[in-house]
């Protein structure tokens, strides 16, 4: 049987917020939170298999893939407002229960999510999810000194992380050429 994979966005305290959806709606749910620099683009080849037996949902977060991206100056991008946008995306698609997959930037906005109602989460995949500074490594501590202080000079220096050749290396180094599709990156 085909899975058919759904694009839809629902609006969430005035923010599109753009999901891909699989499954049948009567299963449980499963919610899928991508990591960065990514979108739910990267659970493209999962969600046909979980949609066997889960109602599964994908959404990009704010400022990811087709959502939404705000400027600084209005939207405060942590991960207490994107936990908060995500609640809001559950909210309104009435998904009272779910199971939780995690990567990287999904993991501090699940895990947000699971303290505050731990009974709406029935398990937690975590693929590579930190959610304790420790866990940063020392590469962060330099960063962190710019978010403390997010000058224009440092801010520079990491403009080139979100450059779309460093994305697409995160992607395609150690791959075989032709083996990784390009709609995952710009």
């Amino acid at each position: 049987m085909i899975t058919i994979i759904q694009y839809k966005t629902v609006n969430v305290d005035g923010l599109d917020v753009f999901y891909r959806e699989a499954g049948d709606p009567s299963k449980p749910a499963f919610v899928l939170l991508h990591g960065f620099p990514s979108s739910s683009s990267m659970f493209r080849n999962l969600m046909p298999l979980l949609a066997r037996d889960f109602h599964v949902l994908a959404p990009d977060l704010i400022g990811f893939g087709n959502s939404a991206a705000p400027s600084r100056e209005s939207f405060e991008y942590t991960f207490e407002n994107l936990t908060k946008n995500v609640a809001g995306f559950l909210a309104a698609l009435k998904v009272d229960q779910y199971f939780l997959h995690v990567f990287d930037y999904g993991a501090p906005i699940g895990f947000r999510l699971a303290m505050r109602q731990p009974e709406r989460v029935l398990g937690i995949v975590s693929q590579n999810g930190n959610i304790y500074q420790e866990g940063l490594g020392p590469k962060w501590a330099e960063r962190a000194k710019y978010w403390a202080n997010p000058t224009p000079e440092p801010r520079a220096q990491y403009e080139s992380a979100l450059a779309p050749e460093t994305i697409k290396g995160q992607y395609l180094t150690g791959e075989k050429p032709g083996t990784v599709g390009p709609d995952g990156f710009p």
